[in-house]
């Protein structure tokens, strides 16, 4: 257990002791705390959550009052109210939440399950074999179910295929169909078992593509709903305030700030975590974490990184406008940190693309030697040669490390030398293993692997085709977050800016001349109190701060609709937006204003 799991599991529990009464969690709730291994109880955590409404809105009370000292009493007691009432809801929900975001993650290697099942099947007809190769050949929650339901049930005719087969029919009814017919293979005559095999991952594979292609339809209208409501409506209106003034409406400073810096943020983040939640299957990334070789360890590197931009961006920033030095630093300064200190876990993660972008035409090559008498082990070599780039690297140090250290095809990928040890990729250890088996087997091996290059090339057919259905959606969101919205931003502080300097030279002419006139009515009704509109300062820099929010949730929504709520490459991205959205936003404001 971490240090910040330990830390949030005691003050959980020192939350609930406060709490008096019986409670009644719900079955969910249990569930989603037994899928994360979670030590905390389901009854513990519902009592925390009635205590954290007290102190969050007390909390929440005293900042309005400190910060917003115009807001009304009424309102400022109604929103902590209210903010405490949401925390109790955060507190119950967020494991059933994160249980939901890691079964999501975890069904994308369902098809990759399924595959390594059949093609062990395919050297083999014993579910028992199948199964436990297809669960210690893969990572994640759902190579751990299958492992537990096979050892549960090793003496079964299903070798526990069934069991776990149930377990995830709610989530993805096309797995238990699946393994259904993993199952049926195995009793089909020795000449139709391949062709059943092969529907069997069809059926698993056309499952995560349906799955895909209907999010993507359901989605369309919930991010087209955040892109209007919460970007353009929001930046339009910001045009409007000058008229507005004209028109004798007033609008308050404090009810500008709190609507967009904390209400509308928290109106996105709630709803892209309502679509993020419904999202079937995601494709996740390889998790690469600090552990890793090429990732710096000890202090965080991106530190240094964060020192520089912050100055570079106040710099920068105070070129353009006073309030705008604050802004610049914060986005500059935050957004280089996260760009230096996940950029080295983005590019293990490209070496990892580049490595499994080339393993169908590796294991293709080896298949058919194989299937002709040569060797396993030489075979490497020839696979070696016959492609190109990180793939072409990775079998060269495999068949080195056979040569120099005498050892066998699994410790040459995945022992304590082996090719593999510090390439997180799930798909290249499931593939060494494979050829492992395939040295023992010897040429009845060569059509499985030539198979498998055909599962691998379907394999990431299928990621493609998920990603290009989201693509117009999670393209949209990003360019928005880094490039569009800030563009738009800051060409319209700009122009309300102007405008506004112009009403009060207006306003100033005509006090200037109802002066000399003597007439105080002139005067009384050029200061009528609906002519009070917002500073240019406090507007920039809070539809900034508004642009900088854009930023970070809207590409943690891209990111997560596309690949998971990863948290290198979340980082990583709203690193770059953020940098980008910063420059784009002071730019835009300084073209504009000379424009206007």
């Amino acid at each position: 257990m971490t240090a910040s799991a330990a830390r949030i599991r005691r003050i959980t529990r020192a939350l609930a002791g406060w709490y008096p009464g019986e409670v009644e969690p719900t079955d969910e709730l249990h569930r989603s705390l037994a899928f994360l291994g979670s030590e905390l109880r389901a009854d513990t955590l519902v009592r925390a959550g009635y205590v954290a409404a007290a102190p969050v809105a007390l909390l929440t009370l005293c900042a309005l009052v400190v910060l917003l000292p115009a807001f009304p009493v009424v309102a400022s007691v109604t929103a902590a109210a209210g903010v405490g009432l949401g925390a109790t809801h955060v507190v119950h929900r967020l494991p059933v939440a994160a249980a939901t975001l890691r079964r999501t993650r975890a069904l994308g290697d369902a098809p990759g399950i399924v595959a390594r099942a059949a093609l062990s099947l395919r050297l083999e007809a014993t579910p028992e074999r199948a199964a436990a190769f297809a669960a210690r050949t893969g990572t994640g929650p759902l190579a751990r179910s299958l492992t537990a339901h096979t050892e549960r049930t090793r003496s079964g005719p299903s070798a526990g295929l069934d069991a776990f087969a149930s377990e995830w029919r709610s989530w993805f009814p096309a797995l238990e169909r699946s393994i259904a017919l993993l199952a049926a293979a195995v009793e089909a005559p020795a000449d139709e078992r391949d062709r059943a095999l092969d529907r069997a991952l069809e059926t698993v594979l056309d499952g995560a593509r349906t799955e895909m292609v209907e999010f993507a339809g359901e989605a369309r209208g919930p991010a087209s709903g955040i892109y209007a409501f919460g970007v353009l409506l929001p930046l339009a209106l910001v045009g409007v305030l000058p008229a507005a003034r004209a028109g004798g409406v007033t609008i308050p400073t404090s009810v500008f700030v709190v609507l967009y810096d904390l209400l509308l943020p928290i109106g996105l983040v709630g709803a892209g975590a309502w679509l993020l939640l419904r999202r079937p299957i995601a494709i996740a990334p390889p998790r690469v974490t600090t552990a890793h070789p090429d990732v710096p360890s000890g202090s965080p590197h991106g530190v240094p990184a964060g020192v520089i931009g912050i100055g570079l961006g106040f710099g920068g920033g105070s070129l353009v406008a006073s309030w705008a030095a604050p802004v610049a630093a914060v986005g500059v300064g935050v957004g280089a940190t996260l760009v230096v200190h996940y950029r080295p876990m983005a590019a293990v993660r490209r070496d990892v693309t580049e490595v499994e972008a080339g393993l169908a035409d590796a294991t293709a090559v080896i298949g058919r030697r194989v299937g002709s008498g040569e060797a396993v082990e030489t075979a490497i070599e020839s696979a070696a040669a016959a492609t190109t780039g990180r793939t072409s690297d990775l079998f060269d140090a495999a068949a080195g490390v056979q040569r120099r250290l005498q050892v066998g095809v699994h410790r040459a990928f995945l022992g304590e030398y082996g090719a593999l040890r510090d390439l997180p990729s799930r798909r290249a250890r499931a593939t060494a293993s494979l050829l492992a088996v395939a040295a023992e087997e010897g040429r009845p091996a060569g059509a499985t692997l030539v198979r498998l290059a055909d599962h691998l090339t379907e394999l990431r057919r299928v990621e493609d085709e998920a990603r290009r259905e989201l693509a117009a959606i999670t393209g949209t969101l990003g360019h928005t977050a880094a490039l569009f919205g800030p563009l738009v931003g800051g060409a319209t502080v700009a122009m309300a800016t102007q405008m506004t300097r112009s009403g009060a030279t207006a306003q100033g002419a005509t006090m200037q001349g109802a002066s000399v006139a003597g007439s105080s009515a002139a005067v009384g009704g050029a200061g009528a109190p609906g002519a009070a509109t917002l500073p240019p300062a406090t507007l920039g820099a809070a539809v900034g701060v508004y642009v900088l929010a854009l930023a970070v949730i809207l590409t943690a929504l891209a990111t997560g609709l596309d690949r998971g709520l990863d948290r290198s490459l979340v980082g990583y991205r709203v690193g770059l937006a953020l940098v980008s959205a910063t420059v784009t936003y002071l730019v835009a404001f300084l073209g504009a204003s000379m424009l206007f």
